[in-house]
């Protein structure tokens, strides 16, 4: 009877082990690259004890591709979340050396740890070189095969050959023509928004009278325009054509070119940094998208086959053109 159950509990064991490393093997096959730190949280300085390299060195002798942590090739720097990240977790004593070794991912949740691994020997080089060999045994189980699942939502390569501007063209759109007129203007170039508006003095367009002027009040605002006659006047007088009020729709032009990029429901946009600038969402419209760049909501809709972002400022409506490439 004894036995019996000591069997039953080593097949119960064999079969848990054997789930254990099944699930270990399909999380490290999603991952195509091992980063490896110099030094650890838990030691001085760099290498210390040759506990860097030998790491580097023993996954590198399992399969797997281990890049150190300040040389990424270019398609991790890019997506970080392809690599596991090592950490050595050291439990030693006075007489005892006692190492785990940890594999983080990008958001740093721990994936998998090894088995501990222990070493008696006084010698500290020695002892580590012992400990982490034997805690490193926990991947002989393992037959390491990278997948390509890491890749499935790699960020998109961009190319900005075609979207930089000479700067002699620059600078020969910036220089004034000897003719222009020196009008008083405020100018505003920012990222979000481009503005040009002339505060200097319009040219009226009152044709003098053969009898009599007329004394004429003016008032011209941003949301009134009016003409009030104080005098009687001439009937030869040329009525001024009233300027249409200026409407709260200001546009702004297009700035930067924006990439987008494949969210489960709907795309984040970035820039040449490349950093996220925006982020917009599916409706059941197309060519509608609910759109939130940093603390400001809005919509972004199709126009003539422009993008348009369109939000409140205040009581005004902006409507910013933006360059995307799908």
């Amino acid at each position: 009877m004894l036995n019996s159950t000591i069997m039953r509990y080593i097949i119960l064991s064999v079969f848990l082990f054997g789930s254990y490393l099944g699930k270990a093997q399909t999380n490290l096959n999603d991952y195509k690259y091992i980063v490896v730190p110099k030094k650890f949280e838990d030691f001085n300085k760099e290498n210390q004890y040759q506990t860097s390299t030998l790491i580097k060195h023993l996954f590198s002798k399992k399969g797997f591709t281990a890049v150190w942590e300040d040389k990424l090739p270019e398609d991790l720097a890019m997506n970080r979340c392809q690599a596991l990240f090592v950490a050595l977790r050291d439990k030693s004593s006075m007489f005892k050396t006692k190492t785990t070794i940890v594999l983080n991912d990008c958001n740093k949740q721990e994936i998998f740890a090894t088995s501990e691994g222990n070493s008696k020997q006084k010698d500290y080089k020695l002892s580590y070189t012992e400990a982490i060999t034997e805690a490193m045994k926990s991947f002989d189980g393992l037959q390491y095969k990278y997948n390509g699942k890491s890749e499935i939502n790699e960020p998109i390569t961009v190319s900005f050959k075609n979207d930089v501007k000479k700067l002699d063209e620059e600078q020969k759109t910036s220089v004034k023509p000897k003719n222009q007129d020196n009008s008083v203007v405020v100018q505003e170039a920012t990222t979000e928004r481009q503005t040009y508006k002339s505060i200097g003095p319009k040219e009226s367009d009152y044709k003098k009278a053969e009898k009599s002027v007329p004394v004429v009040e003016q008032k011209t605002t941003r949301e009134e325009q009016s003409f009030k006659t104080m005098e009687p006047v001439s009937t030869d007088i040329k009525k001024p054509e009233v300027e249409k009020a200026e409407s709260k729709v200001l546009t702004t032009g297009v700035d930067i070119t924006l990439y987008a990029q494949k969210l489960q429901n709907g795309f984040q946009l970035v820039d040449s940094t490349p950093k996220i600038t925006m982020r917009i969402y599916n409706t059941s419209v197309q060519g509608y998208f609910i759109a939130q760049k940093e603390s400001t909501s809005g919509i972004l809709i199709n126009k003539n086959g422009k993008w348009v972002f369109e939000y409140y400022e205040g009581d005004t409506l902006m409507s910013e053109e933006i360059d995307i490439k799908f």
